[in-house]
């Protein structure tokens, strides 16, 4: 039986500029393992998706990221790009002004791009990431 996932993630934005994604563990137990992606994980019980993203980053990066630095960027509901099956509710946040020196990647690794070089990951990147850098891109470029 196909899956729901319901979760958040976010474009991170460090004090330079620059994206700041994920490098998925190369774990083969794991979704998309070696994969590049952004932080953010699965909604718990009784979680809005703000306050998912919230805890998930401050747990990711060792560095409190507050409410008020975050910013909502779009949604994804419907089929689970990631799986290719099943169906996902994901809520897309921005976060701008991380100081890439200060945080401490708990899960992965961090990859920093600049942010009008993201297409250039090809295949590396997951399709989620793909289509939340999308909508970033698109609201960076538009008047």
């Amino acid at each position: 039986m196909p899956r729901h996932r319901e979760f958040a993630c976010a474009v991170v934005i460090d004090t330079e500029d620059q994206l700041l994604l994920q490098k998925r563990d190369d774990i083969p137990t794991i979704l998309l393992p070696g994969r590049i992606s952004l932080f953010g994980g699965h909604r718990e019980d009784g979680e809005t998706f703000a306050e998912c993203i919230a805890r998930e980053l401050t747990e990711e990066f060792t560095y409190p990221i507050t409410h008020e630095r975050i910013e909502h960027l779009g949604s994804h509901h419907g089929l689970d790009i990631d799986l290719g099956e099943g169906t996902a509710a994901c809520e897309f946040y921005l976060v701008r002004g991380v100081p890439v020196e200060d945080i401490v990647v708990t899960e992965g690794a961090v990859v920093i791009v600049q942010q009008d070089a993201w297409g250039l990951l090809g295949d590396r990147l997951a399709p989620i990431a793909r289509k939340a850098l999308q909508l970033f891109e698109s609201r960076r470029t538009s008047p």
